[in-house]
């Protein structure tokens, strides 16, 4: 449904968070194995997030990814956007650039309802309670395929 950096953005810090927890700092290497995904594909996903604000870094031994634990939970939603843009939410699902409430292509009546509750599911959960479901064994989202 999202794109492979999307993807593996989420499952990144979901799993910065669930060490967090720990009292751990994962780094690069870690997370890649974790979330089975390429190292250095990995590594830039990482750095990106921590451009865009949405995770810390520190180099050296005892570094690593982490949270600011002053920031509120991070809606799953802000990580999409910032990764995919405003489209995931308000695009067409048949990829027009014009399909509107007014004008609609043919998918628009069954997609919307669709796109909508998609919406809500990404706006009401965050990285922090996908970590706390985890812990409480309630996910397999980081078990290896």
């Amino acid at each position: 449904m999202f794109n492979k950096e999307t993807e593996y953005a989420l499952r990144g810090l979901v799993y910065v968070q669930i060490q967090q927890m720990k009292g751990l700092k994962p780094g690069i290497a870690e997370i890649a194995t974790e979330i089975d995904a390429p190292l250095f594909y990995t590594g830039k996903i990482m750095q990106r997030l921590v451009k865009m604000g949405f995770l810390m870094s520190t180099k050296g031994k005892g570094g690593g990814f982490y949270f600011d634990l002053t920031r509120p939970d991070l809606p799953l939603k802000a990580v999409i956007r910032a990764i995919e843009g405003a489209k995931a939410y308000s695009g067409c699902g048949f990829g027009l650039k014009s399909c509107s409430e007014d004008l609609h292509c043919s998918l628009h009546d069954q997609y919307a309802p669709i796109r909508d509750s998609i919406n809500n599911l990404v706006s009401t959960n965050t990285v922090q309670s996908l970590a706390r479901d985890y812990q409480k064994g309630d996910d397999i989202l980081l078990r290896r395929r």
